[in-house]
């Protein structure tokens, strides 16, 4: 497949590059003709357009200085800085040069002045390279801290040299001009080529990876600057080639100025014409300032504060124009993070529904997720026939909502039939009362799921252990008839002497009693992390490490044995004060063993339930029936499982009806 190629900023654009490298070529190609073609290199001497170009030039020059300087001021920014120094120290030795104009103010000029635009242009260029430079934080900082001195120094060199050009006599700057071409005036314009050269290529690199419109201006003129240095060279006053290099400084700050006047015109400000020049750091500053003014803005609009882009006018400089399509920007951002933290909202809700979840922790939940993207949101259900929010009453006709204001009032159903009210205020986005519905729905449907789940607890989990339910509810695949091959710990626990128990009492004191047993034995059982899969009778059968897997499922389920004697202790010992001299109550004893069983769904397609089959199921069956009343016996696996700590009795090996080899038992009395 074909790669598409990389984007380019226009200005780099190969066609358009090679225009903009066409029209710097250009000059050169000229000044090349001039020299190479002397009859073609004619005189023009005319002394007031020169004095009037070098005044228009250095007027522009300062005009930019200043504006580059109060901007690199705003912002705390060392690259505008050395960037207006580069505009000022130009314009005061380009401005010194054109004093030297004969007739105008001196009868012959000076020495000085006539060679004080190399001397300008040298030090601009210096301060063009520094410009260029990619500064750091520290370097930046120190540019700043020295700027005034910077600017005193310049200052002060520029009187001087214009004091020594001036006053006859006092330096050979105040001599007459020299004439012809001198070797020493051509390599001294060398340094500031280089430099310019340097700048140009450090600004081209700048510009590819931040393209703007006033990087290229400002890159433009460093390279006329450039080729300003190597017209000059051939010191031919008032030829072509000496008034070429006039053209190009003219057209090197020329070009600046007018890129600054298009942007302004575009933006209607002068707040940000330079800040594409500005460092890295100071972009990103401007960046977070921006950003943290929108937020403010979005913040204001959300409030309902109208025009709340006039509070950032003052700071950014804006105009009313801007300040309007800022507003309706913030509005139109504000109205999209509504909708974003409304839509979040309603995933959240449908992400809360979860099984089990008591129906007011759900609404509440609910409620509190939802308030922070629709505000003030209430909840009523239904009571004796109404449902009342506050102080406000809300009787629905069908799904059709109910207005009371700003406020919004929609019916919560219930398999089809009145359950309460959502009140929504309304009127803060386009899609409020759309939203506001959907809302409606999925509060809806968690609460029927809520009253469905409780039914379930009520209807399904009472009648099967609580793992084994809540793997049936949210996989009900898992009610497939099969089973896995699986390591389990077996607690099988029955009544010693409830056959005789029966045959003395009443049907009813049969109920009770086993009812107060299980009442106490069940939760030692689901406390540890068992599933009881049987009550038969008088015994129940528990697995430990199925459905759910433990760890630690011999030491749970022998917790469990222990704990249900004890609590079956002190029914016996309740029953013994209530019933002095009445028949006995029957006593638990238990087995538990460990040991690999078939777990699974077992029976037909019709009628099935959970449980587990194996010889580990029987020998703690075995184990059960041989156990003294109130004991409990456990297998050899399960003792070796338990590890140091735990205290039991050997009952030496026994034989088990259906077992052909014998089985190791122990009596357990104490856990760790």
């Amino acid at each position: 497949m074909p790669t598409e190629s990389p984007y380019l900023p226009p200005a780099t654009q190969p066609v358009r590059g090679v225009v903009w490298a066409i029209h710097l070529v250009l000059p050169m190609l000229g000044l090349w003709l001039l020299l190479a073609e002397p009859d073609l290199n004619v005189e023009w001497h005319h002394n007031p357009s020169h004095f009037w170009m070098i005044l228009a030039v250095a007027g522009v020059n300062v005009a930019l200085g200043m504006l580059i300087s109060e901007a690199s001021r705003r912002r705390q920014d060392a690259r505008l800085f050395l960037v207006s120094m580069v505009f000022l120290a130009s314009a005061g030795f380009f401005f010194m040069h054109g004093l030297a104009t004969p007739t105008i103010i001196l009868p012959t000029g000076s020495l000085g002045f006539d060679l004080g635009q190399q001397v300008g242009l040298t030090i601009a260029s210096g301060f063009a390279f520094a410009s260029a430079l990619p500064l750091g934080e520290r370097a930046a900082r120190a540019v700043l801290s020295a700027q005034h001195v910077i600017r005193g120094v310049l200052v002060g060199f520029m009187i001087l040299w214009g004091s020594g050009s001036l006053v006859d006599g006092l330096t050979p700057l105040s001599e007459p001009p020299l004439g012809g071409f001198h070797a020493w005036a051509a390599w001294a314009a060398l340094p500031g080529l280089v430099l310019y050269v340097a700048a140009t290529v450090m600004m081209f690199r700048l510009h590819r990876g931040r393209p703007s419109a006033m990087l290229v201006s400002l890159l433009t003129a460093y390279a006329l600057l450039a080729e300003t240095m190597v017209a000059g060279m051939s010191q031919l006053n008032w030829h072509l080639t000496w008034w070429l290099w006039h053209v190009l400084l003219t057209f090197a700050f020329g070009f600046v100025a007018y890129s600054a006047y298009l942007q302004f015109r575009r933006e209607g400000s002068s707040a940000g014409l330079f800040d594409s020049v500005t460092l890295s750091a100071t972009v990103a500053r401007i960046q977070q300032q921006y950003d943290e003014a929108l937020e403010e803005l979005v913040e204001h609009v959300r409030r309902g504060e109208p025009m709340a882009a006039t509070r950032l006018s003052g700071k950014f400089r804006l105009n009313e124009g801007q300040a309007a399509v800022l507003d309706r920007a913030g509005q139109a951002l504000a109205n999209e993070r509504e909708l974003s933290g409304r839509l979040g909202a309603l995933v959240a809700v449908s992400a809360h529904t979860r099984v089990g979840l008591p129906e007011t922790e759900l609404l509440a939940g609910a409620l509190e997720r939802v308030r922070q993207a629709f505000g003030d949101v209430r909840i009523g259900l239904v009571s004796e026939g109404r449902t009342h929010i506050g102080s406000r009453s809300y009787a629905f006709d069908g799904d059709e909502p109910v207005r009371r204001g700003e406020l919004l009032a929609f019916p919560l159903t219930v398999k089809g039939r009145p359950a309460g009210a959502l009140e929504v205020p309304v009127g803060r986005t386009p899609q409020d009362e759309a939203l506001a519905a959907t809302l409606a729905g999925q509060l809806s449907l968690a609460l029927e799921n809520a009253r469905l789940y409780q039914e379930l607890d009520t209807l399904f989990r009472q009648y099967m252990s609580p793992d084994v339910a809540q793997a049936l509810l949210a996989d009900p695949s898992q009610a497939a008839l099969g089973g896995q091959l699986k390591e389990l710990t077996a607690l099988f626990a029955d009544l010693k002497g409830f056959t005789s128990f029966s045959e003395q009492v009443t049907p009813g004191e049969i109920v009770e009693m086993l009812n107060r047993y299980h009442t106490a034995a069940v939760p030692c059982v689901l406390d540890n992390g068992g599933t009881i899969v049987q009550f038969v009778g008088d015994a129940l059968l528990a697995l430990f490490n199925a459905p759910a897997t433990q760890a630690d499922h011999a030491a749970a389920a022998c917790r469990a044995a222990l704990a249900m004697q004890r609590a079956a202790a002190e029914i016996a010992e309740e029953v013994a004060w209530q019933r002095a001299g009445d028949v006995e109550w029957p006593t638990f004893r238990v087995g538990v063993n460990t040991g690999p069983a078939l777990v699974g769904n077992i029976g037909s397609p019709r009628l099935r339930g959970f449980n587990a089959m194996g010889d580990c199921v029987n020998v703690a069956a075995r184990l059960q029936a041989l156990a003294e009343p109130g004991t409990v016996v456990i297998g050899g696996t399960t003792l070796q499982q338990l590890g140091r700590g735990a205290k039991a009795t050997p009952l030496g090996r026994l034989t088990l009806k259906g077992k052909e080899e014998k089985v190791a038992a122990y009596v357990l009395t104490e856990l760790p």
